[in-house]
């Protein structure tokens, strides 16, 4: 992968957001010898704690002297989706994950800049189809890029793409709307069925509503 050999490319910073368990920073900063962070979110979705920390992470890359963070989110909430105006926004697939993978990620993938598409030496080239298909139903807009990262197919262009991006600006929004409020379950409340709960709720029988102060 000549072109996209890191010593030709801009300095990178790398930030993991997991759960529990994460060893992705520790493998870079041995394999690359990049500056790494990572944070657990534990109680909070990956998504939001990735709100809550980009801020302190610019400035720590920028201490760094990194011209590029990389930021990897666990995005179990789907619906937050974490990417921000004015960064490259990549959702990571695999080809080997069902066909209709891409109808069930929501703004993780319709939000996205480039779905990159991994595994794709493990399906068939009528499966490679229907699943770009797929993407491309709920992103029209969105670039789509297989890869075999074992082989190095498909790598520089990605590269290509990141040595693109524009500086980030001073005040970074998020792209697109998050959720349309919190529940009483984020905070902790317990309790089973709507009845025992306030903000904006749902039954079985009828579409979200708000209840309560």
């Amino acid at each position: 992968m000549e072109s996209s050999d890191l010593s030709d490319s801009k300095k990178a910073a790398f930030l993991k957001i997991d759960v529990l368990f994460a060893e992705e920073d520790e493998l870079f900063a041995r394999e690359f010898s990049v500056p790494t962070r990572k944070v657990y979110s534990g109680d909070l979705c990956p998504d939001h704690c990735n709100v809550m920390v980009l801020g302190d992470a610019l400035q720590w890359a920028g201490k760094s002297e990194a011209e590029v963070l990389l930021v990897e989110t666990a995005g179990l909430c789907l619906r937050c989706s974490p990417y921000v105006d004015g960064g490259l926004g990549l959702v990571v697939l695999e080809a080997t994950s069902g066909m209709n993978l891409p109808l069930k990620v929501g703004p993780m993938l319709s939000l996205a800049d480039v779905a990159v598409v991994t595994k794709i030496d493990r399906v068939s080239q009528a499966e490679r189809e229907v699943f770009r298909a797929r993407i491309q139903d709920v992103a029209p807009a969105v670039q789509v890029r297989e890869v075999n990262a074992l082989h190095g197919i498909g790598i520089d262009p990605l590269v290509e793409m990141i040595r693109r991006i524009p500086d980030a600006g001073a005040n970074l929004l998020l792209r697109g709307n998050p959720p349309v409020g919190t529940c009483t379950i984020c905070v902790g409340k317990k309790e089973i069925g709507w009845q025992s709960h306030f903000g904006v709720v749902r039954p079985l029988e009828n579409q979200v509503f708000y209840r309560g102060e």
